[in-house]
């Protein structure tokens, strides 16, 4: 797997209060990434579906909105 580098700046203070918290960044920036994607993947398909549901083109079944949008809040 071929890696890329991203890179952040944060100020001393912020940086000095990292470096007292022994955890790997790196590791916990690209996680925090992800979540973050697969969030805005999702509000985009739900945004697409609730279009397409406007315009008539399909009929959810009762309670899959609300499911969904519970399920969505518990991976946060």
């Amino acid at each position: 797997m071929i890696l890329y580098t991203v890179t952040v700046k944060v100020n001393k203070e912020l940086k000095e209060r990292m470096n007292m918290i022994k955890i790997n960044w790196s590791e916990y920036i690209r996680k925090a990434i992800e979540q973050k994607i697969v969030l805005e993947e999702r509000r985009k398909a739900a945004k697409k579906l609730l279009e397409s549901l406007k315009a008539g083109k399909h009929v959810v079944p009762k309670g899959f909105i609300n499911e969904t949008i519970r399920g969505m809040r518990e991976t946060l």
